[in-house]
Protein backbone atom coordinates (compact mmCIF):
# COMPACT_ATOMS: atom_id res chain seq x y z
CA UNK A 1 0.00 0.00 0.00
CA UNK A 2 1.75 3.69 -1.04
CA UNK A 3 0.16 6.55 1.49
CA UNK A 4 -0.29 9.81 0.93
CA UNK A 5 -0.70 12.80 2.91
CA UNK A 6 -2.07 15.43 1.75
CA UNK A 7 -2.50 18.60 4.21
CA UNK A 8 -5.46 20.65 3.97
CA UNK A 9 -7.05 18.39 2.44
CA UNK A 10 -10.24 18.52 2.95
CA UNK A 11 -10.96 22.02 0.48
CA UNK A 12 -10.24 23.47 -2.67
CA UNK A 13 -6.91 22.22 -4.23
CA UNK A 14 -6.10 19.91 -1.35
CA UNK A 15 -9.14 18.27 -2.48
CA UNK A 16 -8.43 18.01 -6.09
CA UNK A 17 -5.54 16.51 -5.08
CA UNK A 18 -6.41 13.94 -2.16
CA UNK A 19 -8.97 12.81 -4.75
CA UNK A 20 -6.42 12.50 -7.65
CA UNK A 21 -3.93 10.70 -5.32
CA UNK A 22 -6.67 8.17 -4.70
CA UNK A 23 -7.59 7.42 -8.07
CA UNK A 24 -3.96 6.73 -8.82
CA UNK A 25 -4.09 4.12 -6.20
CA UNK A 26 -2.59 6.34 -2.92
CA UNK A 27 -4.33 5.00 0.14
CA UNK A 28 -4.66 8.79 1.26
CA UNK A 29 -4.34 10.61 4.48
CA UNK A 30 -6.97 13.91 4.56
CA UNK A 31 -5.66 16.07 6.99
CA UNK A 32 -7.51 19.25 8.26
CA UNK A 33 -8.15 21.09 11.08
CA UNK A 34 -11.83 22.36 11.71
CA UNK A 35 -14.44 21.49 8.99
CA UNK A 36 -15.70 17.79 9.46
CA UNK A 37 -18.69 18.12 6.78
CA UNK A 38 -16.14 19.53 3.81
CA UNK A 39 -13.10 16.59 5.48
CA UNK A 40 -16.25 14.01 5.23
CA UNK A 41 -16.96 15.08 1.68
CA UNK A 42 -13.28 14.59 0.36
CA UNK A 43 -13.43 10.89 1.89
CA UNK A 44 -17.14 10.18 0.32
CA UNK A 45 -15.46 11.34 -2.65
CA UNK A 46 -12.05 9.62 -2.86
CA UNK A 47 -14.13 6.41 -2.07
CA UNK A 48 -16.92 6.62 -4.91
CA UNK A 49 -14.45 6.99 -7.09
CA UNK A 50 -13.12 3.78 -6.15
CA UNK A 51 -10.00 4.61 -4.10
CA UNK A 52 -9.63 4.56 -0.11
CA UNK A 53 -8.47 6.72 2.77
CA UNK A 54 -8.89 8.27 6.22
CA UNK A 55 -9.08 11.43 8.00
CA UNK A 56 -6.14 13.14 9.79
CA UNK A 57 -7.61 16.24 12.39
CA UNK A 58 -4.83 17.74 13.39
CA UNK A 59 -3.22 21.38 13.18
CA UNK A 60 -0.63 21.78 10.90
CA UNK A 61 0.79 25.14 12.75
CA UNK A 62 0.94 23.75 16.22
CA UNK A 63 4.57 21.09 15.94
CA UNK A 64 3.16 19.29 19.35
CA UNK A 65 -0.25 18.41 17.70
CA UNK A 66 1.25 17.35 14.45
CA UNK A 67 4.07 15.31 15.91
CA UNK A 68 1.52 13.23 18.50
CA UNK A 69 -1.00 12.92 15.24
CA UNK A 70 1.24 11.25 13.01
CA UNK A 71 3.36 9.08 15.42
CA UNK A 72 -0.10 7.41 16.30
CA UNK A 73 -0.83 6.78 12.83
CA UNK A 74 2.78 5.56 11.98
CA UNK A 75 2.31 3.23 15.56
CA UNK A 76 -1.12 1.94 14.21
CA UNK A 77 0.55 0.85 10.74
CA UNK A 78 3.95 -0.44 11.52
CA UNK A 79 4.05 -2.05 8.32
CA UNK A 80 3.58 1.58 6.37
CA UNK A 81 5.27 4.25 5.81
CA UNK A 82 3.99 7.63 4.26
CA UNK A 83 5.60 7.69 1.21
CA UNK A 84 3.99 10.94 -0.66
CA UNK A 85 3.38 14.39 1.53
CA UNK A 86 1.46 17.03 -0.53
CA UNK A 87 2.30 20.01 1.68
CA UNK A 88 -0.86 22.66 0.94
CA UNK A 89 -2.28 23.83 4.09
CA UNK A 90 -2.47 27.42 3.30
CA UNK A 91 -4.36 30.22 4.58
CA UNK A 92 -4.49 34.16 3.32
CA UNK A 93 -5.01 37.28 5.62
CA UNK A 94 -4.68 40.36 3.49
CA UNK A 95 -3.94 43.94 4.15
CA UNK A 96 -1.77 46.66 3.25
CA UNK A 97 1.92 45.96 5.79
CA UNK A 98 1.16 49.30 6.85
CA UNK A 99 -2.10 48.11 8.77
CA UNK A 100 -1.39 44.62 9.08
CA UNK A 101 -2.00 43.20 12.52
CA UNK A 102 1.07 40.61 13.94
CA UNK A 103 -1.90 37.90 14.45
CA UNK A 104 -2.51 38.32 11.03
CA UNK A 105 1.38 37.97 10.18
CA UNK A 106 2.38 35.41 12.81
CA UNK A 107 -0.73 33.59 11.64
CA UNK A 108 -0.13 33.24 8.13
CA UNK A 109 3.96 32.24 8.50
CA UNK A 110 2.60 29.64 11.07
CA UNK A 111 0.33 28.09 8.63
CA UNK A 112 1.57 28.19 5.43
CA UNK A 113 5.65 28.13 6.22
CA UNK A 114 5.78 26.25 9.61
CA UNK A 115 3.73 23.69 9.07
CA UNK A 116 6.20 22.61 5.96
CA UNK A 117 9.08 22.08 8.88
CA UNK A 118 6.45 20.91 11.59
CA UNK A 119 5.25 17.74 8.68
CA UNK A 120 8.23 17.32 7.13
CA UNK A 121 10.43 16.87 9.84
CA UNK A 122 8.36 13.95 11.03
CA UNK A 123 8.14 11.97 7.69
CA UNK A 124 11.60 12.65 6.80
CA UNK A 125 13.52 9.65 8.06
CA UNK A 126 10.86 6.84 6.95
CA UNK A 127 11.35 8.05 3.29
CA UNK A 128 15.49 8.42 3.71
CA UNK A 129 15.39 5.11 4.77
CA UNK A 130 13.08 3.69 2.47
CA UNK A 131 15.36 5.22 -0.12
CA UNK A 132 11.62 6.56 -2.15
CA UNK A 133 9.62 9.57 -0.89
CA UNK A 134 8.45 12.54 -2.63
CA UNK A 135 7.59 16.31 -0.83
CA UNK A 136 5.62 18.30 -2.91
CA UNK A 137 5.19 21.69 -1.76
CA UNK A 138 1.77 23.96 -2.71
CA UNK A 139 3.58 27.77 -3.36
CA UNK A 140 2.13 30.33 -5.05
CA UNK A 141 2.72 33.14 -7.61
CA UNK A 142 2.64 35.02 -4.58
CA UNK A 143 6.02 33.50 -3.51
CA UNK A 144 7.61 34.18 -6.85
CA UNK A 145 6.57 37.67 -7.81
CA UNK A 146 5.04 38.81 -4.52
CA UNK A 147 1.49 40.43 -4.14
CA UNK A 148 0.50 43.96 -2.71
CA UNK A 149 -1.96 43.01 0.31
CA UNK A 150 0.24 40.19 0.91
CA UNK A 151 3.64 40.85 1.59
CA UNK A 152 2.67 38.23 4.54
CA UNK A 153 1.26 35.35 2.22
CA UNK A 154 4.40 36.06 -0.23
CA UNK A 155 7.07 35.82 2.22
CA UNK A 156 5.61 32.72 3.30
CA UNK A 157 4.93 30.88 0.39
CA UNK A 158 8.79 32.76 -0.83
CA UNK A 159 10.63 31.11 2.26
CA UNK A 160 8.60 28.21 1.09
CA UNK A 161 10.42 27.95 -1.92
CA UNK A 162 13.30 28.40 -0.98
CA UNK A 163 13.44 25.33 1.60
CA UNK A 164 12.17 23.63 -1.02
CA UNK A 165 15.60 24.00 -3.02
CA UNK A 166 17.67 23.37 0.35
CA UNK A 167 15.78 20.23 1.70
CA UNK A 168 16.24 18.56 -1.95
CA UNK A 169 19.86 18.64 -2.20
CA UNK A 170 19.97 17.55 1.13
CA UNK A 171 17.78 14.05 0.20
CA UNK A 172 18.19 13.55 -3.32
CA UNK A 173 20.67 11.19 -2.64
CA UNK A 174 18.29 8.62 -0.84
CA UNK A 175 16.04 9.03 -3.77
CA UNK A 176 13.92 11.56 -1.89
CA UNK A 177 12.40 14.48 -4.52
CA UNK A 178 11.21 17.71 -3.34
CA UNK A 179 10.13 19.99 -5.25
CA UNK A 180 6.76 22.74 -5.04
CA UNK A 181 3.93 24.24 -7.57
CA UNK A 182 3.03 27.37 -7.89
CA UNK A 183 0.01 27.93 -8.74
CA UNK A 184 -1.90 31.35 -9.80
CA UNK A 185 -5.18 32.40 -9.64
CA UNK A 186 -7.32 28.85 -9.00
CA UNK A 187 -10.93 28.81 -9.02
CA UNK A 188 -11.44 27.86 -4.62
CA UNK A 189 -12.38 29.66 -1.80
CA UNK A 190 -8.70 30.24 -1.03
CA UNK A 191 -9.64 33.80 -4.22
CA UNK A 192 -12.94 34.96 -2.40
CA UNK A 193 -13.08 38.51 -2.08
CA UNK A 194 -10.82 39.03 -4.74
CA UNK A 195 -12.37 40.27 -8.39
CA UNK A 196 -12.24 37.60 -10.70
CA UNK A 197 -13.99 39.24 -13.78
CA UNK A 198 -11.16 41.97 -13.93
CA UNK A 199 -8.46 39.44 -12.49
CA UNK A 200 -8.81 37.14 -15.40
CA UNK A 201 -8.33 39.96 -17.95
CA UNK A 202 -5.09 39.81 -16.62
CA UNK A 203 -4.04 36.92 -17.47
CA UNK A 204 -2.87 35.45 -20.91
CA UNK A 205 -5.23 32.05 -20.72
CA UNK A 206 -8.23 34.56 -19.69
CA UNK A 207 -9.62 32.49 -16.60
CA UNK A 208 -9.11 30.92 -13.44
CA UNK A 209 -6.94 27.60 -13.35
CA UNK A 210 -9.21 24.80 -11.84
CA UNK A 211 -7.94 22.65 -8.95
CA UNK A 212 -7.80 19.39 -10.77
CA UNK A 213 -5.62 21.02 -13.13
CA UNK A 214 -3.31 21.75 -10.33
CA UNK A 215 -4.14 18.26 -9.03
CA UNK A 216 -2.63 16.81 -12.34
CA UNK A 217 0.96 17.84 -11.85
CA UNK A 218 0.89 17.43 -8.42
CA UNK A 219 0.14 13.46 -9.65
CA UNK A 220 2.94 13.83 -12.21
CA UNK A 221 5.37 15.10 -9.47
CA UNK A 222 4.51 12.40 -7.15
CA UNK A 223 5.20 9.09 -9.47
CA UNK A 224 8.59 7.25 -10.80
CA UNK A 225 7.77 9.25 -14.15
CA UNK A 226 9.06 12.33 -11.93
CA UNK A 227 11.85 10.68 -10.20
CA UNK A 228 14.62 12.76 -11.94
CA UNK A 229 12.49 15.96 -11.62
CA UNK A 230 14.24 17.62 -8.07
CA UNK A 231 14.40 21.15 -6.28
CA UNK A 232 11.89 22.54 -8.91
CA UNK A 233 9.10 24.85 -9.01
CA UNK A 234 6.66 24.28 -11.39
CA UNK A 235 4.36 27.07 -11.98
CA UNK A 236 0.71 27.13 -13.01
CA UNK A 237 -0.85 30.18 -13.57
CA UNK A 238 -2.07 30.34 -17.33
CA UNK A 239 0.66 32.79 -18.22
CA UNK A 240 0.44 35.25 -16.00
CA UNK A 241 4.31 34.87 -14.70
Amino acid sequence: MQVALVTGGSRGIGRAVSVKLAAEGYYVLVNYVSNDAAAQETLARIQSAGGDGELLKFDVADYAATEKALAEWQTAHPDEYIAVLVNNAGIRKDNLLLWMEPDDWYKVLRTNLDSFYNVSKQLLQPMVVHRAGRIINIASLSGLKGLPGQTNYSAAKGGLIAATKALAQEVAARKVTVNAVAPGFIATDMVEGLDAEELAKTIPAKRFGKPEEVAELVAFLASDRAAYINGEVISINGGIF
